[in-house]
């Protein structure tokens, strides 16, 4: 066969291949997709194929690979979930596919190939042929549009009164609008994610600004009534006599001390004593009456955002030593509590108008009754009275969430057995004490939503019993006014902002984590002072040493 006729055989190839027409497989309703002509393998442009009556998704024939220098390949176009035929005037050898995720192929007979749509996307086809021409083809796997619609409508219909456009472009959805509030926003890309398995929706929502965050006011009322009463009733014996000294008595309360001589020593001055010097005898009488009266009323308020964490605390704090363990062991460490009238509470205004909150009031104060004394230092006790608990009110009502009624009674006898027993005598071996106690409390909390006062309301202020002395300026040591500042726009300069820079602004105005308290190390010295009833002033840290240096 001579050159001329190997080139007509080639011609005569390319020829029939450019009628090579597909048909899609479609029970129903067929989607309208079109298809360029790509360039044939000898000729300079590309004939295009008439498709058939069936057809609904047409393409065009691919260039063969031994075609001329910048020829296209050919465009395919199918929907997800749909499918075509591509048909082939000679048998085909070989098929492949770029990404097997986003369509497939399957060989029906040897000159047809089905492909069916998987998941949106682009991707490459290529056929080979059983006299080695190879097809190329661009394949386009498009979302069908009726799952873009079914969003669309979803949306529509859950958020009427906003604005909302959802697109698909490149296997990912773009969200566009406006909503009202971030929860509104979620629930849009939520809805909105089901378009893709692959790729997040592209959030370009803008919100509404939000109003005013509601403030709410919580008063809290302590009220407590201690009460008490102690009677002491009992003897002790001493004398010198027959030179020693001899001392009767229960041992409830220090006794007298007489000497050989006739000295007289009382260890307990608050008694009833008696002497005779010429038996050289002395008797102390305990007989005491006690009555104690402790009434507190504290009614702290403190004033929380929605949503938002607020503490009050007036008292202060008392140092304490606490001894280091591990490689500091013996190294005692001073630390601080806090003591006095302390408020937490988190306020949450529920859907149904009322307001949810977890409350902790507290009202503490030094005990010095109770207080242990540790290598020279005082340390005072606490008494502490606390209320932890969530209750559910509205505005303005109130709540008694805690409640105490205490009545204690303690009685303490000691007696000399045998010389106790004696008919009217014995009595004056005997000592007894008795205490009597009653604590009463009451704590009551009343939360409130409230408004900020107007710039013409006059500001509460306390009645002060003592003047103050005149002020040495004569300005006011305030901020000026809007008549000389002018008027602040109640506007915002804008009516939506991105989703993004709202939830950022939420998330900066938490609020901090408290700061730990600090501590300082103390070694205290061999020349301890004697403890006081108060804390002694901190020794100076070092080794202890001789005096003077």
């Amino acid at each position: 066969m001579t050159i001329i006729q190997r080139v007509m055989s080639v011609l005569l190839s390319v020829a029939c291949f450019c009628s090579l027409p597909t048909r899609a497989q479609t029970a129903a309703e067929p989607p309208a997709v079109t298809a360029e002509p790509p360039a044939a393998a000898a000729e300079p442009t590309a004939a295009k194929a008439e498709p058939p009556a069936v057809a609904a998704e047409s393409q065009e024939p691919a260039a063969a690979q031994n075609s001329p220098a910048g020829a296209a390949p050919g465009k395919l176009i199918v929907t997800v979930g749909k499918s075509l035929i591509i048909d082939s005037p000679l048998k085909i050898q070989r098929i492949s596919v770029a990404n097997g995720d986003l369509m497939e192929a399957v060989a029906v007979n040897p000159k047809e190939v089905l492909i069916n749509g998987k998941a949106p996307g682009e991707t490459s086809l290529i056929i080979w042929q059983e006299n080695g021409t190879r097809l190329l083809y661009d394949l386009t796997v498009r979302m069908s549009p009726i799952r873009l619609e079914s969003v669309r409508q979803q949306l529509a219909r859950d958020f009427p009164g906003d604005t909302i456009n959802v697109t698909y472009e490149n296997d990912t959805a773009f969200v566009r609008g406006r909503v009202k509030d971030v929860i509104s926003a979620d629930r849009v890309m939520a809805v909105a994610a089901t378009l893709s398995l692959v790729n997040k929706p592209v959030n370009f929502l803008q919100v509404d600004v939000p109003p005013v965050e509601t403030q709410i006011l919580l008063k809290v009322r302590f009220a407590n009534v201690d009460r008490g009463i102690g009677t002491d009733l009992g003897f002790n014996f001493a004398t010198g006599a027959l030179n020693q000294s001899t001392s009767v008595g229960t041992g409830q309360y220090p006794g007298p001390s007489v000497s050989t001589g006739g000295t007289v020593s009382l260890s307990d001055a608050l008694n009833v004593f008696l002497f005779r010097k010429d038996l050289n005898l002395g008797v102390t009488i305990k007989a005491l009456e006690s009555k104690r009266l402790l009434e507190t009323l504290a009614e702290p308020n403190v004033l929380a955002m929605n949503g938002k964490p607020a503490s009050f605390l007036s008292g202060g704090e008392f140092p304490y030593p606490m001894v280091q363990g591990g490689s500091g062991l013996g190294t005692v460490s001073i630390a601080f509590r806090e003591f006095g009238i302390r408020i937490n509470f988190l306020p949450v205004i529920t859907p149904r108008g009322t307001i949810q909150m977890s409350v902790a009031p507290e009202v503490s104060a030094l005990d010095f009754a109770n207080a242990v004394t540790f290598q020279g230092f005082t340390i005072p006790a606490l008494s502490t009275r606390r209320v932890e608990t969530s209750v559910e009110l509205e505005s303005g009502q109130s709540f008694v969430i805690a409640g105490l009624l205490d009545n204690t009674m303690t009685e303490t006898l000691n007696k000399i057995p045998g010389l106790s027993n004696i008919p009217l005598l014995g009595k004056l071996f005997q000592s007894r004490a008795q205490n009597r106690n009653n604590t009463e409390l009451l704590v009551i909390v009343t939360p409130e939503i409230v408004r900020p006062l107007a710039a013409d309301q006059t500001v509460p202020s306390l009645t002060m019993s003592q003047p103050f002395m005149h002020p040495n300026s004569g300005i006011a040591m305030a901020q000026p006014g809007m008549d000389k500042t002018g008027p602040v726009p109640v506007k915002p300069p804008q009516d939506t902002m991105p989703l993004e820079q709202l939830v950022q602004q939420r998330k900066q105005g938490q609020a901090a984590p408290p700061a730990t308290a600090p501590q300082f190390l103390i070694i205290p010295t061999g020349n301890a002072q004697p403890p006081s009833p108060g804390l002694p002033p901190a020794a100076s840290a070092g080794p202890a040493g001789p005096a003077g240096k």
